[in-house]
């Protein structure tokens, strides 16, 4: 113990990650105080660890539902700088992965993703304009582009999905995708209209900076570990908080503190985001003037042109450690130079990594720990919108509120056993080894 009573040192695992770079959207905004100084009462009703989309909607709905009683929120990082403010800033209201529903067909669990996720951004959307959240809220839809034929049979197939869910979507040939984006590496596509762009990191500043008065925020904060049987004491770097209520809303990480140990991977993705393109360089990339592509292998490249003119390229994956910013710069200005080879500098202003957390069947982990811990736990790569309103729905689930899409979520299934260590990284790394030879030019 340390003075202020409070486990320190090495021997707890470190329970956050530590990224070689900042985020590139983060540092785009004006400078932020973070909220470091210590609570002057060590004593909460709750205790959310995670301030990303989870942690925040879960605080946000905890302190509506239960006014007067207290969360306090710790985070490891500054806002903005987590994994909340590292993604693409896609929001796409359709499901990843329907194939996890237990005994729910796949369809069935397409319908309720729907469900769910078209309400979270219709609340998403509520709090930005009820609190003036300035993050580049634009219903832009988002393409599928493919440069092989086997990318071509993914997308078609992606496509007899959205049949099946009722899904509008518009078919591009190469021509089309050519006018559009300004390159012939793509041989087809489709747009459709289930996505917004957002700027991630000035949307979870936004969510942070207008929590509800009973929702204390501590920001550069580790939790080390925690302990108890309600009530519970939730140890940090500086100090111990007492609580009869935790929420776990820290992905992965949450295994470093012992939970989920045997169903959690941490995996870093990459990226990089160019300076303001002057107008004769812009032009190279399309007629229109924002859009996103996702590509047609899971680990292929996703592209974003941005309303302030930038143009982000984001590729690669690594397990459990980020590569170098030199392994991710060759990498990222190769993807850009194939697709455009005409651009007059292929330089990126900003690259940096980003944790996200996957499981091996995708499926989420949202439910009751044991008694007192709350988790939703797993985003798989769709956290913005997904964590948004399984946040909430966790926040009605602690406060004992019922509805039809918490049943909903508690309907699907959760996440399988995962191999121990060496085990794991073995088939993990070979995974990923796999997939990017597969995805071929879709990287």
């Amino acid at each position: 113990m340390n003075n202020s009573g409070s486990p320190a040192g090495d021997s707890y695992p470190r329970s956050f990650p530590v990224y070689h770079s900042g985020s590139g959207w983060n540092a785009m905004l004006p400078a932020r105080q973070p909220r470091t100084a210590l609570p002057s009462d060590t004593t909460f009703d709750t205790i959310v660890i995670g301030a990303g989309y989870t942690g925040l909607a879960a605080a946000r709905r905890l302190a509506e539902l239960e006014p007067g009683k207290s969360v306090l929120v710790v985070d490891a990082a500054p806002v903005g700088e987590s994994s909340a403010g590292r993604n693409s800033g896609f929001l796409i209201n359709l499901p990843h992965n329907t194939n996890m529903g237990g005994h729910v067909s796949p369809l069935e669990v397409a319908r309720k993703q729907i469900r769910l996720y078209d309400f979270g951004l219709e609340w998403l959307k509520q709090l930005i304009d009820s609190h003036g959240i300035d993050c580049g809220w634009s219903h832009r839809g988002k393409y599928h582009a493919a440069a092989t034929d086997g990318g071509i049979a993914n997308l078609k197939a992606t496509l007899q999905q959205y049949r099946d869910w009722g899904v509008e979507f518009t078919e591009l040939d190469q021509d089309a995708l050519v006018q559009k984006f300004g390159t012939r590496y793509y041989k087809y596509g489709y747009h459709s209209t289930h996505n917004v762009f957002i700027q991630p990191a000035a949307l979870i500043r936004g969510l942070a900076d207008s929590l509800p008065a009973n929702v204390q925020l501590l920001e550069c904060e580790p939790v080390l570990a925690f302990d108890g049987n309600g009530p519970f004491r939730v140890h940090t770097a500086r100090s111990t908080f007492r609580a009869g209520r935790i929420i776990l809303a820290n992905n992965a990480f949450a295994k470093k503190l012992g939970v989920l140990r045997d169903r959690l991977i941490t995996i870093y993705t990459y990226a990089g985001m160019t300076p303001r393109l002057p107008e004769e360089e812009l032009a190279k990339l399309g007629q229109e003037n924002e859009w996103g592509i996702i590509p047609a292998n899971r680990l292929g490249t996703t592209l974003r042109r941005t309303q302030d003119g930038r143009f982000m390229v984001r590729s690669a994956y690594s397990y459990e450690r980020e590569q170098t910013l030199e392994q991710t710069r060759a990498l990222l200005t190769d993807c850009y130079k194939r697709r455009y080879p005409n651009m007059a500098s292929h330089k990126f202003e900003y690259l940096w990594g980003g944790t996200t957390a996957l499981t091996r069947n995708g499926a989420t982990f949202f439910g009751v720990v044991r008694p007192g811990i709350y988790a939703s736990l797993g985003c798989n790569g769709a956290g913005v919108l997904k964590g948004s309103v399984y946040g909430r729905l966790l926040g009605d689930m602690a406060a004992g509120s019922q509805s039809e899409l918490l049943s909903d979520v508690l309907s699907l299934e959760r996440p399988t056993w995962l191999p121990p260590e060496p085990f794991r990284k073995i088939g993990v790394v070979s995974a990923i080894l796999y997939q990017a030879q597969k995805a071929g030019l879709e990287r």
